[in-house]
């Protein structure tokens, strides 16, 4: 120890002094800024699986040594990097005393031996690293380099660094060596070599262990004050974002999308959500979890994600690199403003710092830099023209195939965060590409993207020479089969996708597998609305699937609930994301089952496919769901001679149709597909000879299509090659079968379950549970009504508490003598709903039947004085609805149907009539307004979720209709006059107004967006049918029973059906008016006024 090496290392720890504030100051500041996210409870257990994968991931190197070179490079740095550590601190001690080394083990020859490999190995990585970085450097052509858009400057600064700690831990031991001697051949073999280089000086040792101090210094003093360099960051960060990896099994965040959060709660229910509260996706940056802040700080700027980004290398904006470092350079630069408490509503005001009066405190915004407040202002996603974090091109350029989930060495989860974002766009923002909203209409409207028909699911059925057991028509429940076929709305309806669907109907018949298809009855899976952003619309399709499935297996045990999909989405969606809503079975493609039955020899090869192959991997089959072999097997028993394309496997590229993209434009770059198509036709050799695409997912199939359809009209590649599906190889290598055997094959005799004398009692219980009890019924010539309603005399059975004005005295009840059950004849009306002055046709929300005549009165009450007319006030209007004048239909909105004749039978009623009518319009007045929601007179935005508007949800199952107990009706009052024109008011519309019963009143305000608003239908599941009513008598089961089956009748353009209900003896209805009833959806009636 002399003077200079004292004042060396003096002014080494001085200066390590300030480094290591730097560095802890810098931890700490960026575990605020991630403790800024909103919680994600589910990130911390289980402990010990997790620290397993991240001890794994780390030791092993696992997601490093996919890249050959790279990998093992990457390693020797990282070991040498936290390793030498030990060796850092050692330089303290050897600036002061050249001779300084660690006690106890400073002078073990493994100790020795771990600094010679330490140092070696480091320059080596580093070395190797830098040479890799300048052999990619974006400098000509710019988007192939995966290192374009990273800042070389942090990059140039950390490698120097770790150079220069290299080769101070092989410098500082030669020069010991150099200097005191007590080398040893196997411990410093290297070392001793550099020390016959090297002159025997102290201070030439205490200079070595100075610059490795320093540099090591330097690295924690920047590093402390640039928490945005990623580069140098993710060598802490690393570590706890693979343990709190969205899978705890170790698996990479793909297969399900991350259910939409808030606050850390999973909103797995729409009808649960406060939406005073609840954040629906990701807005802002504060919106997101702190394992998205997280992801922000880990991201290395190594551009794996950006080199294996379908958009990215089709031209497009988007780089899941450059999307990431956005996030966490906003997120850095407003961390200091939501750190200070500041924070700004929807509409932009602070409402964070704001004094008593909730005013923006500006004492406590001064204290913030200028950079935070403007960065606060800025939107997280918008265009350059207002300043946005993310272009929304760059948002909806992903095709969300996992690619750069797959590829991240560091477990970023990208794919999760883009969704987020997306789903803020869509329900709340409503700024969403304009080919959305055509889906986002069809699939609510019709259950499909095409916007097809769904009786058009079975169409692909007549194409084929046998018979395919239909659930519901062919077999009443699963017993007997194997598998529930699952077509999909691809399968079902387009034409390229149905001949995979025949293929793998044909195969599962031949291999004897006992299968049944839904039909009609199945719907989207929602895959496309949920990667769209459309949380909302993907559960409604949800639980109307699992409603129908959970019909489909009723009473079977789990393990032998198995479906099996052509579709590689819905495979994904049913299989990974079903079950956070629900819905759990077995799900397997056809892929997997089809190479089942070829190992089972049920399926056997006679003749190999003679054309050449290639297979391109879909990415929800492969990468979200790590199906590769299964179909390549499956191709190699059809004898198919594949040829890989260089990108497949896990590294396959994308279609282009994933992510929802299958149902927007691509204004920019080259078409993703047609990218893939090249690729394809270049392993075919041009493919101008007979050859195939092969694929597993009828959207890839489209796709692909498409693009060998445009290469083959260029004229110069493709000419000879057809996509295909893996299944229609697998059928071209067989015998095919008799069409009657495969019939043979498929046929189920199931045993006929009729253990159900229980459904007939079972209504009783909602008799005794009904809240009103049932009043004797009067012995009028009415409808027999429905629950607590009141028959009146001649009025029309009206249904819950609505009481038909105009009935008669119920003197006439005790005279009947009668106390069995009224048949419920003419139109079972519903809610409140008042049917005013025994006029016409009682309608739901006070909806009257056009052209109905007047009904003559009866001969016994010819002398009795007229009833005063009803007031219109009596009618129970829904949404404003006015009934003009009591004539027409009164439509509801305020619809009036024009040309209806009132009804004169007002004369026949007794003045006890008239106050019956007074009374009880008040009393229908007042049903129909309990129900009524209020709407909010604000715009509405987005989906609307604010307070006071109705959440979009699944219907609610029908209430159980209360028994019939009420007495019959005389039998001589069948044939009255008042009864006689019954049918001739409701043979006609009773359908339509049944139907119309759960139609909800639609809101003034102009929708925007996908307008989830109170009043407008929300997609979503059918409500399950209410109970039937019991008869309580025998007597009144014939009347009654068309009453039901006008209720559970689906809606139909004729009115065949109608003439069942009311009198069977009664005359036909007249023909109603043209424009009377049955308004098309949308339609305006005429004469209505705005």
């Amino acid at each position: 120890m002399n003077a200079l090496t004292v004042t060396l290392g003096a002014i080494g720890v001085a200066f390590s002094l300030v480094a290591w504030a730097s560095f802890i100051g810098g931890v700490g500041t960026m575990v605020r800024a991630i403790m800024i996210g909103q919680p994600a409870p589910d990130r911390w257990r289980p402990f010990f699986p997790r620290l397993k994968t991240m001890i794994v991931e780390f030791l092993a190197h696992t997601r490093m040594n996919k890249f050959r070179t790279v990998g093992w490079a990457h390693w020797l740095v990282m070991i040498g990097f936290l390793a030498g550590f030990i060796l850092y601190f050692e330089a303290y001690g050897q600036t002061f005393e050249p001779e300084f080394h660690w006690p106890i083990f400073g002078d073990w020859h493994i100790y020795h031996l771990a600094d010679e490999l330490l140092g070696i190995a480091t320059v080596i990585g580093i070395v190797t690293l830098i040479v890799i970085r300048q052999l990619n450097h974006p400098r000509v052509p710019q988007r192939l380099s995966r290192f374009s858009g990273s800042r070389f400057g942090p990059a140039y600064t950390i490698e120097l660094i770790v150079l220069i700690e290299g080769l101070g831990m092989v410098l500082v031991k030669a020069g010991k060596i150099a200097t005191y001697g007590h080398a040893t051949a196997w411990t410093d073999f290297f070392t001793m070599q550099v020390a016959e280089l090297l002159p025997s000086s102290v201070a030439m040792v205490s200079v070595f262990a100075f610059v490795k101090m320093v540099s090591g210094s330097t690295f924690l003093l920047l590093v402390g004050r640039n928490i945005n360099w990623g580069v140098a960051w993710h060598r802490f960060a690393a570590f706890f974002n693979i343990y709190f990896k969205r899978e705890n099994d170790g698996g990479v965040a793909l297969g399900a999308a991350k259910p939409m959060t808030s606050g850390g709660k999973a909103l797995l229910d729409m009808e649960e959500i406060d939406p005073d509260n609840d954040t629906l996706g990701v807005g802002r940056v504060e919106d997101f979890s702190w394992k998205g802040w997280l992801d922000f700080t880990t991201c290395t700027e190594c551009g794996r994600c950006q080199s294996q980004c379908p958009a990215w290398n089709t031209g497009k904006p988007l780089s899941p690199k450059l999307l990431i470092m956005s996030l966490r350079d906003h997120g850095v630069a407003k961390a200091p403003y939501l750190l200070a408490g500041g924070r700004k509503d929807m509409g932009g005001d602070e409402v964070g710092l704001v004094d008593a009066e909730g005013k923006p405190n500006e004492a406590a915004l001064a204290k913030i830099s200028d950079k935070a407040k403007a960065e606060a202002e800025r939107p997280l996603v918008g265009g350059e023209d207002v300043g946005g974090i993310i272009d929304p091109e760059v948002l909806w350029s992903c095709t969300t195939c996992g690619a750069c989930v797959e590829q991240c060495p560091v477990d970023i989860e990208h794919v999760d965060h883009i969704i987020d974002m997306r789903r803020y766009q869509v329900l709340i923002e409503s700024e969403f590409p304009t080919e959305l909203a055509g889906l986002f209409k069809n699939l609510e409207n019709k259950g499909n993207p095409w916007g097809q028909n769904a009786k058009d699911r079975l169409n692909w059925m007549s194409e084929l020479d046998f018979d395919i057991p239909v659930f519901g028509q062919d077999a009443e429940s699963f017993d007997g089969y194997e598998y529930l076929f699952w077509v999909g709305c691809a399968g079902a309806y387009e034409d390229r996708a149905k001949r995979t669907t025949k293929a793998v109907a044909e195969l599962l018949a031949t291999a004897g597998v006992k299968f049944m298809v839904l039909g009609a009855e199945e719907t989207c899976t929602g895959d496309s609305a949920r990667r769209a952003g459309n949380e909302f619309l993907f559960q409604q399709l949800a639980m109307q699937n699992i409603e129908t499935l959970n019909s489909v297996f009723e009473g079977v045990e789990d393990s032998k609930k198995k479906i099996v999909v052509t579709c590689a989405h819905c495979f994904n969606a049913l299989n990974n994301e079903y079950p956070q809503v629900g819905g759990t079975y077995e799900v397997v493609h056809h892929t997997q089952l089809l190479n089942r039955l070829v190992r089972q020899k049920k399926l056997v090869q006679v003749k190999p496919v003679s054309e050449k192959v290639t297979y391109h991997d879909p990415c929800y089959l492969g990468r979200h769901n790590k199906i590769y072999n299964a179909p390549r097997e499956l191709m190699s028993a059809s004898g198919a001679k594949v040829t890989e394309m260089p990108r497949h496997g896990e590294r396959s590229m994308c279609c282009g149709a994933g992510g929802a993209r299958m149902w927007m434009e691509e204004q920019l770059g080259k078409r993703v597909n047609l990218d893939r198509t090249d690729e394809a036709l270049a392993a075919l050799g041009g493919g101008n000879e007979p050859s195939m695409i092969a694929t597993g997912c009828p959207f890839c199939r489209v796709m692909l299509t498409d693009g060998v359809t445009a290469r083959k009209d260029s004229g110069e590649v493709g000419q000879g090659v057809e996509v295909v599906d893996v299944a229609q190889l697998m059928l071209q290598s067989i015998d095919r079968v008799e069409p009657g055997t495969l019939s043979e094959n498929l046929k189920v005799i199931q045993e006929p379950k009729r253990v159900e004398p229980e459904p007939v009692s079972e209504p009783e219980p909602v008799a005794e549970a009904a809240p009103a009890e049932p009043k004797p019924a009067p012995a009028g010539k009415g409808l027999g009504m429905k629950g607590s309603g009141k028959a009146p005399g001649g009025g029309l059975g009206m249904k819950g508490a609505a009481k038909a004005p105009g009935g008669k005295a119920p003197a006439e009840a005790e005279e009947s003598g009668e106390a069995s059950a009224a048949p419920a004849k003419g139109l079972g009306m519903k809610g409140g709903a008042k049917a005013p002055g025994g006029k016409g046709l009682s309608m739901k929300g006070a909806a009257k039947a056009p052209g109905a005549k007047a009904t003559e009165a009866e001969p016994a009450a010819e002398s009795a004085p007229v009833t005063p007319t009803a007031k219109p006030g009596g009618l129970g209007m829904k949404g404003g609805a006015k009934a003009p004048g009591g004539k027409g239909l009164a439509m509801k909105g305020a619809a009036k149907a024009p040309g209806a004749k009132s009804t004169p039978a007002e004369s026949a009623a007794s003045p006890s009539d008239g106050a019956a009518s007074t009374e009880t319009g008040t009393e229908t007045a007042a049903a129909e307004a309990a129900p009524t929601e209020t709407k909010p007179t604000v715009a509405p935005k987005g989906l609307a979720m604010k307070s006071g508007f109705k959440k979009p949800g699944a219907k609610a199952p029908g209430a159980p209709k209360p028994a019939a107990t009420e007495s019959a009706a005389p039998a001589e009052s069948a044939a009255s006059p008042s009864e006689s024109t019954a049918p001739s008011e409701t043979g006609t519309t009773e359908t339509a107004a049944t139907e119309t019963g759960p139609v909800e009143s639609k809101p003034t305000v102009a929708p925007k967006g996908l307008a989830m608003k109170s009043g407008f239908k929300k997609p979503g599941a059918k409500a399950p049918g209410a109970p039937k009513p019991a008869a309580a008598e025998p007597a009144a089961a014939e009347s009654s029973s068309a009453e039901p089956a006008a209720e559970t009748a689906p809606a139909q353009p004729d009115e065949s059906g109608a003439s069942d209900a009311g009198n069977g003896d009664a005359p036909k209805p007249p023909t109603a008016k043209p424009g009377g009833l049955g308004f098309k959806s949308g339609a305006k009636a005429p004469g209505r006024k705005n």
